[in-house]
């Protein structure tokens, strides 16, 4: 029962080929560039939520980090769709993939890291040493900051890896007890079916906001450095 848990994780192959690049590349399939003259009520609703949470996320930065805004949502887009589709049956979700993330968290921690060095060098380097640090600890301070500093992109991509992973994994084990309670005890089966409903509910909240967190960290991040 353990193995078939995790077996969802496992990246599937066709013809002896993994398929995971494919799914990787299904959510940039699925956005499309508006080919109408006139909206509906679905881009405007669209419209509405994309600059609105752009607006929150990017209303603290300079011009300079207000340059990155439409990389930034796309970013969210991209992540968001990719949590999703992980929902659907029979899908592969490749945002439980920790190797995945990890590609999608260094490289972006690593260009806020030299946009910062690059463009304001001193004020990058200030954040090693907190201000009124006592002398005889400052050593041990930029020690730990630094720490902190390179800690910051194993944190992006463990939290999306972890909460992703934890909601498949729940979802299966009610899934595997209600079909184990299905022939036996009814009233318990409708219990654990209403409860696996509710924590698909809540799996599409989380998979929207585990998305916003992220890009946002990043923004953070960005913020820092311009």
């Amino acid at each position: 029962m353990n193995m078939n848990m995790f077996e969802q994780f496992a990246s599937p192959e066709m013809m002896l080929l993994p398929t995971g690049l494919l799914s990787m590349l299904m959510p940039m399939a699925m956005i499309r560039p508006k080919q109408t003259l006139t909206g509906n009520r679905m881009s405007a609703i669209t419209n509405w939520l994309l600059k609105t949470t752009l607006y929150n996320m990017i209303h603290q930065l300079t011009p300079t980090g207000q340059k990155w805004s439409r990389f930034l949502i796309s970013l969210i887009i991209f992540i968001a769709l990719s949590n999703l589709l992980g929902l659907l049956p029979y899908t592969f979700t490749t945002t439980s993939q920790l190797s995945m993330n990890m590609a999608l968290a260094i490289p972006m921690w690593m260009t806020t890291l030299i946009v910062g060095l690059t463009m304001k060098p001193s004020l990058t380097l200030a954040h090693m040493l907190p201000e009124g640090s006592p002398t005889p600890l400052i050593p041990f301070m930029i020690l730990i900051e630094t720490a902190s500093l390179f800690m910051r992109p194993i944190a992006l991509g463990v939290r999306l890896t972890a909460n992703i992973t934890a909601g498949h994994l729940l979802m299966t084990m009610i899934s595997s007890a209600t079909l184990t309670f299905l022939n036996t005890y009814n009233t318990l089966s409708a219990m654990m079916t209403t409860l696996l409903l509710l924590l698909t509910l809540l799996e599409v909240a989380v998979a929207c906001i585990q998305a916003y967190v992220f890009v946002l960290l990043v923004t953070l991040y960005l913020q820092e450095n311009t």
